[in-house]
């Protein structure tokens, strides 16, 4: 997903959920600050740079693709951005190293998207956002892994747009990502093939483009896990059930919901603003910001300001080393944190080291990251 959603329409979720403007904000700040905490950011702001949330281009061309390169980006990107569906699923006549990087597939409704979403019960606003930005992104980003993988995340010729008329035409790949993406003739930039099967280029989406990315978009294709059968993603579809996920889980961490569970939306919400939310996603279009941004204004009576990455950084740059954690990127780093950790876990515990190890503290002791060590201790003051 794109700022328009992550931003834009997670305003308006949050919104419909009973936040406030500015709590609305706060909100969808941190969801679109998710697409853009990097090391590299982190190391301008001397921050914990395992706060980090994603990966910018420059850092995926210098990244390290051995076995400790590959678990650093795997806990990233499938913390945040491809969460997987289900770590225990199965899959007949596979191997085990195959099997592993089977069950990082990307889908909603799993059981990482509840523990995503009782992760920020009763935290900050910049974790009910961060949570938001993961929940939305397995609809978009579903069939792929958040681990570099050419037998998981690779598609081929076979890949067709269906178009509004009925019709349907093949999809155009280039390799050149510094041309925008062509809708009137069918031109998309992907990924530079390669046959590496652990190589950058074969992360996530990256095959597929910006496809994923976009609301309008209907497409069939075969997937490289797939079994050579044809997968049909119906994104108008799947955005709208992320936009009233949302709104559900939101409800719930406002605390108007006692609980959360996979596969209930919010319908009621929307109401008599389905058909113009259903226009705005189905318009062909490659950023829908606009159209989100009215619509949230319209909602709330209020000028959603832009956004700019920059907002934040002086008040966390100039606050004492004891204050930074209670400032609005100290709140959203800690959050980031404990995603990041509860993630990757969940994948240890599975029994795959592709995230690295995650070791109990309670039971061993602190033995991880130094900048996992607040975590532990937050954890002891809330049992005192």
């Amino acid at each position: 997903m794109q700022e328009d959603f992550h931003y834009y329409a997670t305003y308006c979720a949050a919104f419909l959920a009973g936040y406030s403007h500015e709590e609305s904000l706060a909100i969808c700040y941190s969801a679109q600050f998710t697409d853009l905490c990097s090391a590299s950011l982190l190391a301008k702001l001397r921050a914990p740079l395992s706060a980090a949330t994603t990966q910018l281009s420059m850092e995926m061309a210098d990244a390290r693709t051995d076995m400790i390169g590959l678990q650093n980006i795997t806990r990233i990107w499938a913390s945040f951005h491809f969460l997987p569906r289900d770590l225990h699923a199965e899959k007949k006549g596979v191997s085990r190293r195959y099997l592993r990087k089977y069950r990082l597939i990307c889908g909603p409704n799993g059981e990482l998207v509840c523990d995503t979403v009782e992760l920020a019960k009763g935290g900050s606003l910049q974790a009910v956002g961060l949570a938001m930005h993961v929940l939305a992104d397995t609809w978009a980003h579903a069939n792929f892994a958040g681990t570099p993988s050419l037998v998981i995340n690779n598609t081929n010729y076979h890949f067709y747009e269906l178009l509004p008329d009925g019709s349907e035409r093949a999809v155009k790949f280039r390799n050149n990502p510094s041309s925008p993406d062509d809708l009137a003739q069918g031109l998309f930039t992907r990924s530079l093939y390669q046959l590496n099967e652990n190589s950058v280029m074969n992360l996530g989406h990256g095959r597929a483009g910006h496809l994923p990315d976009y609301s309008f978009m209907r497409y069939k294709y075969l997937p490289a896990w797939g079994g050579y059968r044809e997968i049909l993603k119906e994104n108008p579809s799947d955005y709208l059930h992320a936009f009233c996920q949302m709104v559900e889980a939101m409800k719930y961490l406002r605390g108007s919901r006692d609980s959360f569970a996979t596969g209930k939306y919010d319908w009621e919400a929307i109401g008599g603003l389905e058909d113009r939310i259903r226009e705005i996603l189905c318009r062909r279009q490659l950023n829908a910001c606009a159209d989100w941004k009215a619509l949230g204004e319209e909602l709330s009576g209020r000028t959603i300001e832009a956004f700019s990455v920059e907002k934040y950084q002086k008040e966390y740059l100039e606050a004492g080393e004891k204050e930074k954690d209670a400032t609005f990127l100290g709140r959203f780093f800690l959050a980031a944190l404990a995603q990041k950790s509860m993630v990757t876990n969940k994948i240890y515990k599975s029994g795959s080291l592709l995230a690295g190890y995650s070791v109990d503290f309670e039971k061993k002791g602190f033995h991880g990251m130094r900048d996992f060590r607040k975590l532990v201790e937050q954890a002891r003051n809330r049992r005192r």
